[in-house]
């Protein structure tokens, strides 16, 4: 996963800031659908997309760190 190296690690903690805060009003989309998650209704398959969506900034920061971790860079 070499491209995954070459991704600045400031650029993704702040994508990842972002889109898990994105929109910042009403509420973020990942307090409401954790709140929807919470209550049973996260049922949509647009719903469930946009939790994804949301989190593939975050999941690709992690995979960064764990590959860091592992390769003692």
């Amino acid at each position: 996963m070499e491209w995954l190296d070459k991704i600045p690690l400031g650029l993704l903690v702040a994508a990842a800031v972002l889109m898990a805060l994105a929109p910042f009003t009403p509420e973020p989309h990942l307090l409401e659908k954790f709140k929807m998650l919470k209550a049973g209704t996260l049922t949509r398959p647009l719903d469930i997309f946009d939790v994804f969506w949301h989190l593939i900034p975050t999941f690709l920061l992690i995979a960064k760190l764990v590959r860091g971790s592992v390769s003692g860079a």
